[in-house]
């Protein structure tokens, strides 16, 4: 992998620059659709490729593990080939879904004993058998196993937390040296820095991944509760202390704001599964604002669902269609939104990147933000 910093803001911190995979250019700042299970939820590869076009997706090794499971992904080739997809994929370690099982897992120095959400199976998780999976799975960026805490969190479990986050990330390096990549093509690794909310564990986490100098580095712990300001005020002390030549990704965040708000502090990547999720039940984001498309206020509403035709969708449906298809529980409902959604996500993060390169992202930030505050 490359990355190729091209300009900063002069008023801000957002960069944007380019990385390059064996599978393609992404421009940053980027916003990653979340294919969780090889499927970007409601929206077909077509769709995804001719209309939202966004340059990286993102998988879920948790959930690949379970369904298909390893083998199949092998057998098709990978997760590429196996989901017809042939740009650049990102996996997480699944640190953040182990998280999320709470009563069904435990924790120890070796990895994490799970039980799965399907059918109650038990597995286990340790950093060389994730790295292992991740590459049968094949993506072109993959994530260190980590362990992700809860917020609020005591701050002696966030420490020790922490460092065995260090250390499972030494067990992951180690190993990954050990197993080549598996479908002729290279594989880029980043570690995550955690810590919880506390600057000075951030601090140190930081200090710590940055010594790594992996090709590219990631921030996790983060959008799990907390509020917005914790959240900015962590990600700036981290970005401060990761290296400017290297890709930041900021994981699972987060609303169109907070993307925002997180490029001006020189995150480069982002995910989120709150675009389709929303979308799913009827919420679209705008830059003039979100809509909740169920409201009756729509009902007689035949203007374009977005004026700005970010997707052909925006368009091609009426407000008042979107409404009758929620209201009549019709599943092209949640496809359109999801579209538009997801569309609106890549936009902004293109629009942010011609501003950072005009030199006038941060005059135009915080008209998005004010605007994009309203509930219409």
């Amino acid at each position: 992998m490359q990355f190729k910093l091209e300009t900063t803001d002069p008023k801000s911190k957002a960069r944007a620059g380019v990385v390059t995979t064996d599978h393609g250019a992404i421009e940053t700042p980027i916003f990653m659709p979340v294919g969780t299970v090889a499927s970007v939820k409601g929206v077909h590869q077509s769709e995804l490729k001719d209309e939202i076009n966004p340059d990286i997706i993102l998988g879920n090794t948790y959930h690949l593990y379970l369904r298909p499971k390893i083998d199949i992904l092998e057998q098709a080739g990978g997760l590429h080939k196996f989901m017809n997809w042939d740009r650049n994929i990102l996996t997480d370690s699944g640190g953040y879904q182990v998280y999320s099982l709470s009563g069904r897992r435990k924790i120890n120095e070796e990895g994490v004993k799970f039980k799965s959400h399907i059918d109650g199976s038990t597995h286990f998780f340790t950093p060389e058998n994730v790295m292992e999976i991740q590459r049968s799975i094949g993506a072109d960026i993959i994530m260190a196993f980590d362990e992700c805490t809860p917020y609020p969190c005591d701050y002696n479990y966030a420490k020790n937390s922490m460092h065995m986050t260090h250390r499972w990330l030494k067990r992951c390096i180690e190993h990954l040296g050990k197993v080549p990549p598996k479908y002729g093509y290279e594989q880029t690794f980043f570690p995550i820095v955690q810590g919880s909310t506390y600057k000075d564990l951030r601090k140190q986490s930081a200090e710590f991944i940055a010594s790594v100098e992996a090709e590219g580095n990631a921030i996790g712990g983060l959008s799990v509760g907390e509020p917005a300001e914790e959240l900015y005020a962590m990600t700036d002390v981290v970005c401060s202390i990761l290296p400017e030549d290297k890709p930041r990704y900021l994981m699972g965040v987060g609303t169109p704001i907070n993307i925002l708000e997180n490029i001006a502090l020189g995150v480069d990547m982002f995910d989120c599964v709150m675009p389709t999720r929303n979308a799913r039940n009827g919420m679209l984001f705008t830059a003039y604002g979100t809509i909740n498309i169920k409201n009756k206020k729509w009902e007689n509403d035949f203007s374009p669902i977005d004026e700005m035709g970010i997707t052909f969708v925006d368009t091609l449906y009426s407000k008042a269609y979107l409404r009758h298809l929620f209201a009549s529980k019709e599943l092209l409902g949640k496809q359109i939104a999801s579209i538009h959604n997801l569309g609106f996500y890549l936009w902004l993060v293109r629009e942010a990147r011609k501003h950072i390169i005009a030199g006038d992202f941060a005059v135009w930030k915080d008209k998005m933000v004010k605007q994009m505050s309203n509930r219409l």
